[in-house]
């Protein structure tokens, strides 16, 4: 018996060619996306201009200065010390250095501008039911969609580089701290808002002197979280030429190399792991912990 409901007889919709027609509508401001592509180019090439400028032993010597400052008061400061000296001096002697502060200057690009829209447009989701509603699917689409995916539209508007890799970074590490910023602001008890109020605080003064830093833990959070989903993205556009330490895993993989593939990634772990205690270390601090 024929099936009457078999989806085989239900014309496809041309979901495909939507989307590459949008996309080629967009391509067509050059002027914008030149704009764009200059903008993030410059970011990031001031970001490795200073990386570039320290000495190694300076950098290090840097790194761990600022780490002992933020972890002062934590009782284990010194394993995390001790660590980041091996792991910095592993990745200088496996001559990983410039791929390492390539990969920085990344993830600090696309977090800075990252957190410089996901803050504001979390607190508006905070103040905001309608908002919320909004934004929070699209925010779920961008946190589910595959990472590779990212990678097409990026290629297409913004060509082969760092360029792509910073913006498909930016895309797919953004929401954790849209999130975390307007869970934190809604999560301020009702009773310090009204005694805000009471004292004839405005909305700014509310936001800037209660809400903010009452939500600092929960932003911080979030912070830490696009970080280092900015990080592992950077590592995926090494696949469209995006340079640093996933360039090196890549073309290890490309080559079945599997020692140099081994070593490349350590030097990722060593470098997510300090990033991840630095600002969970700078979490702590603002909490007085």
């Amino acid at each position: 018996m024929t099936n009457l409901f078999a989806l085989t007889s239900v014309p496809k919709l041309p979901l495909a060619g939507w989307i590459d027609s949008f996309v080629d509508w967009l391509a067509s401001f050059t002027g914008f996306f030149n704009a764009v592509t200059n903008f993030v180019a410059g970011i990031n090439a001031a970001i490795q201009w200073v990386f570039d400028l320290l000495p190694i032993p300076l950098f290090i010597i840097v790194i761990m200065a600022l780490t002992w400052y933020i972890t002062r008061k934590k009782p284990r400061k010194w394993s995390l010390l001790v660590f980041e000296a091996v792991g910095l001096l592993y990745v200088w002697n496996q001559g990983f250095w410039r791929d390492m502060t390539q990969t920085i200057a990344l993830v600090l690009t696309a977090s800075l501008i990252a957190l410089v829209i996901g803050i504001p447009l979390g607190i508006w989701m905070a103040k905001s039911d309608i908002v919320q509603a909004i934004f929070k699917p699209v925010l779920d689409f961008m946190q589910t969609m595959p990472a590779f995916v990212y990678l097409i539209p990026a290629v297409a508007l913004f060509g082969i580089g760092t360029v792509p890799g910073v913006i498909s970074a930016l895309i797919f590490a953004m929401p954790p701290v849209v999130r975390m910023t307007n869970l934190g602001i809604r999560e301020v008890p009702k009773d310090l808002i009204e005694a805000a109020d009471a004292y004839g605080s405005t909305t700014w003064q509310k936001l800037i002197k209660v809400q903010l830093p009452l939500a600092q833990q929960s932003i911080m959070a979030g912070v830490n979280q696009t970080m280092m989903l900015a990080l592992s993205m950077v590592v995926t556009a090494s696949m469209i030429g995006a340079m640093g330490l996933g360039e090196k895993v890549y073309f290890a993989v490309g080559r079945n190399d599997a020692g140099n593939g081994f070593a490349a990634g350590l030097a990722i772990v060593i470098l997510a792991i300090i990033l991840d205690r630095i600002t969970q270390a700078l979490n702590a601090q603002g909490q007085g912990k």
